[in-house]
């Protein structure tokens, strides 16, 4: 994922106004990773958003914390998390599980920068908690282009080197963790690529030589998912040229039967201007690359509500004395809803909207109307990427920073690897059958959404939903919010997509419904 750290810059200050030095001082810059960030030069880091690690209060009336973490146990007051035994009921992947589909013989590479240097022991941490009767994991952390060493210890604030690794280490953890919840028996790579792309195109190219590479080095029906990103309106002039060179891989892909995601963003349609160094940000909604590219199927973020129901009653996340706000992150108990994914308090909202530079696909058709231009729209289909119904992701890396533990993550950082998981276990369905991988997946995902006889099978639809009385409930658009003087939040000034029934530019299709999605999936891809 993608850092837009003129936004970040613009948070982070609001935030250290309005809450007290120290407030948020227990778990230093690594509470936020995309969110922490200098303005003195533009990055591109992961899409990774981690729920604020700070001392935990009480709850009003003695209620228990919303989230307690296994062994090591860590508590969050107000925020929710996730086990992958949670997530897999949610969205019936352990119907699948259950069936004996764990991904066995299935790849899936994970693109990150830096890698992580405690990314095998904390997978296996990770196994033992929650997968301890599977084998262990069959996992690989391959740089094609060197291997950093920092000696497990960061330091500086630069956007490369240790200070960078740190950074990406949470990216890359989580994407290794969570993929790997929903195929725990697949082969999970980790393509770690040092250093970290700048916001522009500098350091793409030695990316997808990696790509590349991995492209001829795994089996056919790999499949890829990208944690990364970069405005496109970055590319500048040379746009269609640019994108047009890295698209040569993502076709290289598909032409061996892979499968290529990448998250949509956790910005809404708000977009960093390279040209002024990420100091402001475009006056007018954008759209994120490379999960615009129509070669890339591009993985939104909802807010999976499971077990709990929020019930907010003002839009003001903090105290003066920067605790959580009780009338802001109320909850009750129960439920089980998936809204667009938009968080004010972060703030943070899925990608979505129309591509600058790619028409529309043949395949996207239907959908030109809710489009509106010639262009093609972003996303295709969603998971959960919320902070306030975060996943769990275990991490040990550089503990000079960072508590060694539990923490809670989102993103559609989180979302990407997760459906890249779904798409491993349909892969395994077609080999044990004798058919082809599942390879391009975009035709197949728009013929089966575009089909009212297979979409209510395969999806659930995210359509606008309200909770409690505060305008921060409801949730109907991906528009990006921004904090007040007076500590309140309120939606800022690029106006985002709103979430419609049926396919948007905000999640897509929606969510897959796990064992309905692989039939139709395999379904469509056996039908010529």
């Amino acid at each position: 994922m993608r850092e837009r750290r003129t936004l970040a810059v613009a948070v982070a200050l609001l935030l250290t106004a309005l809450i007290p030095t120290g407030a948020w001082a227990a778990g230093g810059h690594h509470q936020r990773h995309h969110r922490h960030a200098t303005a003195t030069a533009a990055a591109v880091t992961p899409f990774a958003v981690e729920a604020p690690d700070r001392p935990t209060g009480p709850q009003p009336d003695g209620a228990p914390p919303a989230c307690t973490t296994p062994e090591p146990v860590h508590t969050y007051s107000w925020i929710h998390c996730y086990t992958p035994q949670d997530i897999l009921s949610a969205y019936g992947v352990d119907e699948l599980h259950q069936a004996g589909y764990l991904g066995q013989g299935q790849t899936i590479v994970l693109v990150d920068s830096y890698g992580s240097p405690t990314a095998a022991q904390d997978l296996r941490f990770f196994h033992d908690t929650f997968f301890p009767s599977l084998p262990e994991p069959n996992f690989t952390q391959w740089f094609p282009n060197g291997k950093p060493d920092y000696h497990n210890t960061a330091h500086g604030n630069g956007q490369s080197g240790p200070a960078a690794a740190a950074g990406w280490a949470g990216e890359a953890t989580l994407d290794i963790e969570w993929a790997y919840a929903i195929a725990p028996e697949a082969h999970i790579v980790l393509l770690a690529v040092p250093p970290a792309e700048t916001e522009g195109v500098q350091g793409f190219p030695n990316l997808f030589k990696a790509i590349d590479k991995a492209i001829q080095r795994y089996p056919s029906g790999t499949v890829f998912s990208q944690s990364f990103g970069v405005t496109e309106q970055t590319f500048g002039g040379a746009m269609s040229t640019q994108m047009a060179r890295f698209d040569r891989t993502y076709q290289r892909a598909a032409a061996a039967g892979d499968t290529v995601l990448a998250s949509s963003g956790d910005d809404g349609t708000t977009g960093v201007a390279k040209p002024h160094r990420e100091s402001t940000v475009y006056p007018f909604p954008t759209d994120g690359w490379p999960a615009s590219s129509p070669w890339v199927t591009a993985v939104g973020g909802t807010q999976l509500q499971y077990g709990w129901t929020w019930d907010p009653t003002c839009d003001t996340p903090f105290t003066p004395d920067g605790d959580y706000n009780p009338c802001y992150f109320a909850y009750t108990p129960g439920g089980n809803t998936e809204a667009v994914w938009n968080e004010s308090w972060l703030p943070a909202a899925t990608g979505g909207g129309p591509s600058a530079n790619y028409p529309r696909p043949s395949w996207q058709d239907p959908e030109a109307g809710i489009i509106g231009t010639d262009a093609r729209g972003v996303p295709d289909l969603s998971w959960n990427a919320a902070v306030n119904g975060g996943v769990l992701v275990y991490t040990s890396f550089f503990p000079n920073v960072s508590r060694v533990g539990w923490h809670v993550y989102g993103g559609t950082s989180a979302a990407s690897p997760q459906v890249a998981g779904l798409i491993a276990l349909a892969n395994q369905q077609q080999a044990e059958s004798g058919q082809p991988p599942i390879g391009y997946l975009n035709p197949l995902l728009y013929r089966i959404g575009n089909d009212p006889s297979t979409y209510a099978q395969a999806f659930r639809d995210i359509v606008p939903h309200t909770y409690g009385t505060a305008a921060s409930g409801r949730l109907d658009d991906n528009t990006l919010w921004q904090y007040q003087s007076d500590g309140s939040v309120a939606p800022g000034p690029i106006p985002g997509w709103p979430t419609l029934t049926g396919w948007d530019m905000t999640t897509g299709f929606g969510s897959p419904r796990a064992a309905g999605f692989v039939a139709a999936l395999r379904a469509a891809r056996n039908s010529g």
